[in-house]
């Protein structure tokens, strides 16, 4: 939102949130019904909807190229993060291509000439370069001028200018009342071709993918423009702008005014003396290499959508089932297909801590992979291919995260370490920081907890440290309570340990293997408390679901602007903040396997760097 919205700020459609979408329906139904049904067959009109959607295919696409690109930190211009607020801004991308839709529908059946068009017309598309190159290029760089005068920046304008490190489709991000008058500008060569009669659907579809692209390439926080391009036509460099030129603007504020292109900037002198120096700078910039990677995997096939390369507002918020991602199954499928097809670990997530470079790279298996015997030799492998890239790219700590340390799968790690004895990357499974997280969620008035669900390394671990406490656990399955028994060892605390078939016990220690039936035989008002990596599936609306072992992150912690998977924002598993204080405290070991960390020291020494617990989420008489 601007300073001081003025008039106009906000879109039409805005009381109508995510079902603003039905205001085209009636148009695209007219349309196809008049062209599948009736004998208007105007194919011109017809084609209004895919345009549109393609429209925001390919500003989706430059979304995700962004993101990965920044992410790996190979020609990134700007070191800022992006955080929640910019992605809550930017979430209504898709309000201009509505906006033009609506448009260009009734431009279509009210403007003479707009309907029927011919498919192809070269002498339109000549027009429509010249009259853009000239008039349109020209207005509008005194209306850009014209808009950062105080009066307009501060009820319009300033609303793109919140966003100083920009994104792709950070350049359509205005109050209403601009697009008015962008759309103006930028209609002049469409409505010219028209009356003159050399307009075509090709012409006009072409030139919006022109606008789209210049806008979303000018917006990204990497360079991609070759230097070759300048060097073999040196004029084009009053011709075409590249992202560190317009990356100028958003940070100095005063400067490079153009739209595509920068010869009025030139004209007028309001140049960027650095624009040369950084656009050369950030071509040189090579690959981040990181100090700290967790490790992470796909999990649903619509996860997709909620990686940061995914849908942005999507990544934004933890992770659910929604029923419209039904209706993009072909979408889903293809994606699934794609990353079938790539086989390699990528990066989809960057962060900064104090003098830490983070990184989450991500394997390309979903969760119901991870549960087949044939598929653990292929996923072993990528597990090591990261390790060993991480090895040699001088990163301190590696982070198992969700499936990918299961204990048949590679024994928490320890599979990759006997291998290679000489790895100066630590592998960190986390699991003492994730015994810590559900030591500290236990409500400080229980005297008896409950374990279901199928025994794991942090599971043993918790009820041993509960046990020591003097709390006594129930185990109601006699083959978990032997195997808990067992690990026991001859310690006086296993008296604390019980076989019973008692439901009563209001709070529970719950993992994967957790039934249905046994969520139904619990009281009312029980407190769930998950020691695994994914939640429990929610079935009882009178009882209490606490969050995975996680922990919030300090403030301090740079480029968070999207959730990990179902946890809240700016939450992160305590598997992955595990390998962040490893690597903060310079410990020389690993932890993987069958050891474990000193749980204490790890819970205090995440304390002391800014990470909190999370509350817990009923009150203490549980």
């Amino acid at each position: 939102m601007a300073s001081r919205p003025g008039i106009l700020t906000d879109w039409p459609w805005k009381p109508l949130g995510s079902f603003k979408h039905v205001i085209l329906v009636p148009w695209v139904v007219h349309n196809i019904y008049s062209f599948m049904v009736k004998d208007e067959k105007d194919l011109s009109g017809f084609l209004i909807f895919p345009v549109l959607l393609w429209r925001a295919l390919h500003n989706q696409l430059w979304i995700s190229l962004s993101r990965y690109r920044t992410a790996k930190g190979n020609n990134r211009i700007i070191d800022r993060g992006i955080e929640f607020d910019q992605v809550d801004r930017e979430s209504s991308w898709d309000d201009q291509i509505l906006f033009n839709g609506i448009l260009m529908y009734v431009g279509s059946k009210t403007i003479p000439g707009a309907s029927h068009l011919p498919m192809w017309r070269l002498d339109g598309v000549i027009l429509t370069a010249l009259i853009h190159m000239g008039p349109v290029e020209f207005l509008y760089y005194w209306l850009h001028r014209l808009l950062h005068h105080h009066y307009l920046y501060s009820r319009y304008h300033s609303h793109h200018h919140s966003s100083i490190v920009t994104e792709p489709i950070t350049s359509v991000i205005h109050p209403f009342a601009e697009h008015i008058s962008y759309f103006a500008l930028f209609a002049i060569p469409m409505i010219t071709t028209i009356t003159t009669g050399t307009a075509s659907a090709t012409c006009i579809a072409g030139y919006l993918t022109y606008i789209d692209f210049m806008n979303n390439m000018g917006h990204c926080n990497f360079e991609l423009i070759p230097k070759w391009l300048f060097t073999i036509f040196p004029p084009l460099k009053y011709l075409m702008y590249t992202p560190s030129f317009h990356s100028l603007h958003h940070t100095q504020f005063r400067t490079n005014y153009s739209l595509f292109m920068p010869i009025y900037d030139y004209i007028y002198g309001t140049m960027d003396t650095s624009s040369d120096t950084l656009y050369e700078n950030s071509l040189r910039r090579p690959e981040e290499a990181p100090d700290v990677v967790h490790l992470t995997h796909l999990t649903t096939p619509d996860s997709i959508y909620h990686l940061r390369l995914g849908l942005a507002h999507m990544a934004s918020t933890p992770q659910k089932s929604k029923w419209y991602l039904w209706l993009m199954w072909p979408v889903t499928m293809w994606t699934m297909m794609l990353t079938w097809i790539y086989g390699r670990t990528f990066v989809v997530e960057r962060n900064r801590f104090q003098k830490l470079r983070l990184q989450t790279w991500t394997i390309p298996k979903y969760n119901v992979q991870y549960n087949l015997q044939w598929q653990k030799v292929s996923i072993n492998a990528l597990i090591e291919e990261a390790v060993l890239e991480a090895e040699e790219k001088g990163v301190k700590v590696l982070s198992l995260g969700l499936l990918n340390q299961g204990e048949d799968l590679n024994r928490y790690g320890e599979l990759y370490v006997q291998k290679y004895p000489r790895l100066k990357t630590k592998v960190v499974d986390g699991s003492s920081l994730a015994v810590a997280a559900v030591l500290n969620s236990i409500p400080k008035s229980a005297t008896q907890v409950l374990h279901r669900g199928n025994i794991s390394k942090v599971a043993s671990a918790a009820v041993l440290n509960l046990c020591q406490r003097g709390i006594q656990v129930a185990v109601p399955s006699e083959d978990d309570y032997k195997k808990l028994k067992k690990s026991f060892g001859i310690r006086s605390d296993r008296n604390n340990l019980i076989l019973s078939k008692s439901y009563s016990i209001k709070t529970w220690l719950v993992g994967d293997g957790l039934k249905e039936e046994d969520q139904k035989k619990a009281a009312e008002g029980t407190l769930f408390i998950p020691f695994s990596q994914i939640p429990p599936k929610k079935l009882r609306r009178d009882c209490f679901y606490h969050s995975i072992p996680a922990m919030a992150a300090p403030a301090s912690l740079e480029n968070v602007d999207s959730c990990e998977n179902w946890l809240p924002r700016r939450v992160m598993s305590a598997w992955r903040v595990a390998g962040i204080v490893h690597a903060l405290e310079g410990w020389d070991e690993h932890e993987c396997g069958y050891t474990m960390s000193d749980i204490d020291k790890v819970w205090q020494a995440s304390i002391q760097h800014g990470f909190k617990p999370l509350a817990v989420a009923t009150h203490s008489k549980f």
